[in-house]
């Protein structure tokens, strides 16, 4: 495992310098942060830049996201655009590779001068994104849960941080009286991080770490490790694994006679598009979000019927691909509440911007540029939906760095 952690520190390291390299990439003046934009809306367009992985591992997740993104940009041009200009899109590909993700929002940034760019989903791909954004004074939305600890001037958090997911699962756990748990990820930022604060709040809860395993996220063997599940015969598994490895994941754990009925799973990245390309019978597993398909509101019933009336009427909908589609909103709404598309005066006026998502009304923390989400656990029925089984009932105010949780010591090992 040190040698597991020494590759991923000296990967991360290697993506962030290939980042800060892009930096200066198109910029005019010599400090970080003050470059001179390039955006121009003098026209009837505005420029939006749409960055997702529809190649490689990740691909199975964010392309829903560029759809629901897509149906968005249509949906608002059709209502007069924003501002009264028309979206027009620039579509890139991450290749589900952090060091393109950098290399592309560089472009879309610099060369084709998107007024604000919506995507990316793994942790490592944002982290690898977000000095270039910094730099160039540009404008990130990132639709997807991640491991908070992190809040920048240039990015809004549609997704969940930690006290609004991973928390929640685990005050989930601790009320179906688990004891013991073993904890699966992917191997990189995101699970290690996430990890390492469910080992910390476990302690506090009382419940005790019976494993602890990650693969590569390009890799999708996991019989050795889901064999050390099978010794352990924990309570609950809690999967923090990303994109296709999940198949790998489940076809190991069923294979090796796992069931919801001895050793269940809590999952915080497989939804509703990612359940039933598992390969097995999900049924009776389950996962934090804070959006499902099953979440009864008119705004939801208008967003399913108005993706599934351009995609098919199979697709389903999902957390991340919701959070994406409410970001496109959220810009919409700061925009024309600063009257402008300049990146400073839309952070000045970002606080207590709201759109009635079909998650449920969701509000701007413009100190932390999160939003204020409901934290729910869904369990997967024999549809492949999710049956809500657990609520925070009101939206949870974002805490990405854990100020008010006195158990947290993000110094510890």
């Amino acid at each position: 495992m040190r040698n597991s952690r020494r590759r991923l520190l000296a990967g991360t390291a290697a993506v962030l310098t290939a980042a800060l390299a892009l930096t200066a990439c198109g910029s005019s003046s010599d400090e970080a942060g003050s470059a001179k934009s390039c955006v121009d809306t003098s026209g009837d367009t505005v420029k939006l830049g749409f960055l997702n992985s529809t190649s490689g591992a990740m691909a199975i997740s964010e392309q829903t996201v560029r759809d629901s993104l897509t149906l968005a940009a249509e949906e608002i041009n059709a209502d007069g655009g924003i501002l009264g200009k028309q979206i027009k899109i620039v579509e890139e590909d991450g290749a589900s590779d952090p060091a393109l993700f950098a290399e592309k929002i560089g472009k879309l940034i610099t060369s084709d001068c998107v007024a604000a760019t919506f995507g990316g989903w793994t942790s490592a791909s944002r982290k690898a994104m977000l000095p270039v954004v910094e730099a160039n004074n540009g404008l990130l939305f990132y639709p997807v849960q991640y491991e908070g600890l992190e809040a920048s001037k240039n990015i809004y958090y549609t997704g969940a941080t930690t006290n609004q997911q991973i928390i929640p699962a685990m005050d989930f756990l601790k009320s179906k009286g688990v004891k013991t748990l073993f904890l699966a990820g992917s191997d990189y930022v995101f699970p290690r991080t996430a990890n390492k604060i469910i080992k910390q709040y476990a302690k506090e809860l009382g419940i005790k770490i019976v494993g602890e395993e990650y693969v590569p996220l390009d890799k999708d063997d996991w019989s050795t490790q889901v064999a050390k599940i099978v010794q352990a015969k924990p309570d609950f598994v809690f999967n923090t694994i990303n994109g296709s490895s999940n198949v790998g994941f489940i076809k190991a754990y069923y294979e090796q006679g796992l069931s919801p009925k001895t050793s269940p799973i809590i999952s915080v990245s497989i939804a509703e598009e990612e359940a039933p390309a598992m390969g097995k019978d999900v049924t009776g597993q389950f996962a934090a979000w804070n959006y499902f398909q099953s979440v009864k509101s008119p705004e939801n019933d208008t967003f399913i019927k108005a993706f599934q009336d351009k995609y098919g009427k199979d697709r389903p909908t999902s957390d991340p691909m919701e959070a994406a589609y409410t970001s496109l909103y959220l810009y919409k709404a700061m925009v024309e509440k600063a009257e402008s598309f300049d990146v400073d005066a839309i952070n000045k006026v970002s606080d207590g911007v709201t759109f009635d998502a079909p998650e449920g009304t969701v509000t701007v923390d413009g100190d932390n540029h999160h939003i204020a989400k409901t934290g729910l656990i869904g369990q997967i029925n024999a549809d492949n939906q999710f049956d809500v089984v657990w609520s925070s009932d009101e939206p949870i105010e974002p805490d990405p760095f854990l100020k008010g949780y006195s158990w947290w010591n993000p110094s510890a090992e």
